[in-house]
């Protein structure tokens, strides 16, 4: 039985578990399967990427305080987080990803970062 390449098709030579006949076609199978085929999927890490760059450029020393007025300037969205952890007392963390930030008063906000 001849084996061809996943990409192109070619006759494949060499190995018996070889599954591609060269590097672009291994390169070009994959980024076909793994890239986001999805606009919703693209937008939302999009949106999570943007962030996590804006409380990483805020929170310069691992804990830090910010207004909403500072963060909305910057595009930050509320809305977008990756996950969310309770303390005991009941405060509630939002994080992006190792980012996070606690709601103070007075639209006031502790950053801090997940080590």
């Amino acid at each position: 039985m001849q084996k061809t390449c996943l990409e192109c098709n070619e006759k494949l030579i060499g190995r018996s578990d070889k599954k591609f006949c060269s590097d672009y076609c291994r390169n070009a199978y994959n980024n076909n399967i793994n890239k986001d085929s999805k606009n919703l999927i693209r937008n939302i890490n999009n949106r999570l990427r943007k962030n996590w760059r804006i409380l990483e450029t805020a929170n310069t020393s691992g804990k830090t305080k910010t207004t909403r007025k500072k963060l909305t300037q910057e595009g930050f969205d509320f809305n977008y987080f990756t996950s969310i952890y309770t303390t005991k007392e009941g405060s509630i963390y939002y994080f992006v990803y190792d980012q996070g930030y606690l709601e103070l008063e007075n639209e006031y906000f502790l950053l801090v970062k997940r080590e």
